[in-house]
């Protein structure tokens, strides 16, 4: 396979947590990647990025500059905290806060990608409820990253919502 045919990135979660961005970039670099996928998965650490300053985002691009190593797509799990599709109405607004907050720092970044992880909630017991209420969730947050140029996707899952591609 011609491999200048595509490109390849590196999950942020596969290097040590306490490498800075310009060791993660540089290591993308070097491990033969052409660039790293971001990681905001439920954590405080992890969440707190959507919170950057205008500054601590500028530092992350010129980071990239510097490198030559951009920041291709964000693997967006913070949802299964915070599901699309709770039955809680305090936890759905929070969702949608955080993929609001995603899609702008995905925007400000230059992430042409967010992967979504494939639950209408994950520590909840789904149905048909949550089914409806993650799909109206997820009309909402396609609306929102379409006015920003950004491209949702599905990482299929472990469990009967979305295990298969089909099923995406």
């Amino acid at each position: 396979m011609d491999r200048n045919r595509y490109e390849l990135g590196l999950y942020e979660k596969a290097m040590p947590n306490n490498l800075t961005w310009k060791e993660k970039l540089e290591l993308t670099r070097k491990s033969g990647f052409d660039y790293l996928e971001m990681s905001v998965d439920e954590s405080d650490e992890k969440l707190a990025r959507l919170d950057w300053t205008q500054k601590e985002r500028d530092h992350i691009k010129e980071t990239m500059i510097e490198t030559g190593v951009p920041i291709r797509s964000m693997c967006l799990s913070a949802h299964r905290k915070y599901p699309l599709g709770s039955r809680e109405e305090a936890i759905r607004k929070r969702s949608l806060e955080i993929m609001e907050k995603a899609i702008d720092l995905a925007y400000d970044l230059g992430i042409r990608i967010i992967q979504l992880a494939g639950y209408d909630v994950y520590y909840e017991t789904g149905d048909e409820t949550t089914r409806k209420l993650f799909e109206k969730n997820l009309k909402k947050s396609v609306e929102m990253a379409a006015r920003k140029g950004v491209v949702l996707g599905f990482e299929t899952m472990e469990t009967p919502f979305m295990d298969t591609v089909e099923k995406a």
